[in-house]
C-alpha cells in the first residue's frame, strides 16, 4: 500500500504541469472557432554573398532534398533570424527551406542564378503554440520523448489511482458508481451523438 501510495504521487507530480497544459489546450482545441488568433506574417529579403552563393550554383544536378551548407545557415540565422538543419529542396533553379514551427510557418527560398533570398515567418499566436505542443505538431524528436514519458506518467498515475480506489473503496461507497459513470457518459455520447 505504502508503495502504491508512492507511484500514484510521484506520477502525479510528474504529470501534474502536462496534465494542466494538455486540459487546457483540449479546450481551445475543442473550442478552436470561438477562440480568436492574433496572425502576424514578416515578409524578408536579402541577396547572398558571392562567396557563399558559390556554394549553391546552379548546375544540372537533378532535383534533390539536402541540408544547406553549415555557412548559409549560418548567415540566414544571422539575416533573417531563422534557418534549419532540416533537408531543404533543392531545383535547378532554386532552393527552398520549409520553416514549420509549433504556432507558426515560415519558408526561406534562394535563387541559385542571381543569390536573391526571401523569406516569410508567421506566428500564430500562443495559443496556437500550445495547441500545436497539445499535438505535437512540429515540435521536433525531444518533445515527440517528452510527449510518451507524460502519456506512460498519466498511465501509472491512473492506474494507481484505480487501484486505490478499490483499496478505499469499502468506506466510500459512490467509489464505484461514479467509477461506472466515468466510463458510461462517454460512451453513451459516442453511441447516441457521434455518427
Amino acid at each position: 500500500m505504502k508503495q502504491l501510495h508512492s507511484w500514484h504521487w510521484m506520477s502525479s507530480a510528474i504529470s501534474l504541469i502536462g496534465l494542466l497544459l494538455f486540459a487546457f489546450t483540449g479546450i481551445t482545441l475543442n473550442h478552436a472557432a470561438d477562440v480568436e488568433g492574433a496572425s502576424t506574417t514578416v515578409e524578408q529579403s536579402g541577396t547572398l554573398p558571392a562567396p557563399l552563393l558559390a556554394q549553391i550554383a546552379a548546375d544540372d544536378a537533378p532535383d534533390a532534398k539536402k541540408p544547406l551548407p553549415k555557412a548559409i545557415r549560418r548567415w540566414l540565422d544571422d539575416q533573417f533570424g531563422q534557418t534549419s538543419a532540416q533537408a531543404a529542396e533543392w531545383s535547378a533553379d532554386e532552393i527552398y527551406l520549409a520553416l514549420p514551427r509549433p504556432g507558426g510557418d515560415g519558408w526561406i527560398a534562394i535563387d541559385r542564378h542571381s543569390g536573391k533570398v526571401t523569406g516569410e515567418s508567421t506566428s500564430r499566436g500562443w495559443i496556437s503554440y500550445l495547441n500545436d505542443l497539445h499535438k505535437g505538431r512540429n515540435a521536433g524528436a525531444a518533445w515527440k520523448y517528452f510527449i510518451d514519458v507524460f502519456a506512460v506518467a498519466c498511465f501509472l498515475f491512473a492506474l494507481t489511482g484505480l487501484l486505490l480506489l478499490h483499496l478505499h473503496a469499502r468506506r466510500r461507497p459512490s467509489t464505484w458508481p461514479l467509477v461506472a459513470a466515468g466510463l458510461a457518459i462517454p460512451a453513451i455520447v459516442a453511441v447516441i451523438f457521434i455518427h
